[in-house]
């Protein structure tokens, strides 16, 4: 799977000399927290919601709501965008786009093919697919459980879920709580907790929790 596969689209884009209280409104009415701002078709920076609502004056202030408003409408995106902006490119793979996300702590970057702006990909887009990779809105039982990380314990995993009639609905594999283990989170249908947690038992080191989800 790829960025663009996932990416919102078609871009919502602001221009630098556009007001954040103008910026702010357009927000709230497509739903978005961040978008790249664009000039002259190229990209010049990227504002969050965040970085708007920093520039508004503090609730508690003394000015009037004159004189609030007269400062807001002097202040534009161009002053509080970040001008340094990462970009990924459209044929990124999803999980390198969140390991960028992640290690650079940011909430979406913008999606470039050959320089220019397609789209955005965001934390919102990664949970959507975190949900489907993990079954969460497909009924079934979910199991928890620590193997030992050897050749071939998967395979025989799979192979005795799906000869005892199971259907695996999803399938996750994570680091354990030492180097020789491995922690796996999958959902399966066909199968009943107890029939499951029996034609497992052999090759599961041990069983952290079986549920209906």
């Amino acid at each position: 799977m790829f960025v663009g596969e996932r990416m919102s689209h078609p871009v919502i884009s602001l221009t630098p000399d556009v007001p954040i209280h103008d910026a702010l409104v357009m927000f709230k009415k497509e739903h978005i927290r961040r978008a790249p701002v664009m000039k002259d078709g190229k990209l010049v920076g990227i504002v969050s919601e965040r970085d708007l609502l920093n520039a508004s004056p503090s609730p508690v202030t003394s000015l009037s709501v004159w004189e609030m408003n007269y400062l807001i409408s002097k202040v534009t995106v161009k002053q509080v965008m970040s001008k340094k902006v990462k970009t990924i490119d459209i044929d990124t793979p999803i999980e390198e786009a969140a390991r960028i996300m992640a290690d650079s702590k940011l909430g979406g970057l913008p999606v470039v093919r050959s320089g220019q702006v397609v789209g955005m990909i965001t934390e919102t887009d990664l949970f959507k697919i975190f949900l489907e990779l993990m079954g969460a809105r497909t009924k079934g039982i979910r199991i928890t459980a620590e193997i030992d990380d050897t050749p071939g314990t998967l395979a025989k995993i799979t192979k005795a879920i799906a000869e005892a009639g199971g259907d695996f609905i999803s399938f996750g594999q994570f680091s354990g709580n030492d180097p020789s283990t491995k922690v796996l989170t999958f959902k399966v249908s066909g199968l009943k907790k107890d029939a499951i947690q029996k034609v497992l038992v052999k090759h599961v080191k041990k069983f952290w929790d079986i549920r209906q989800s």
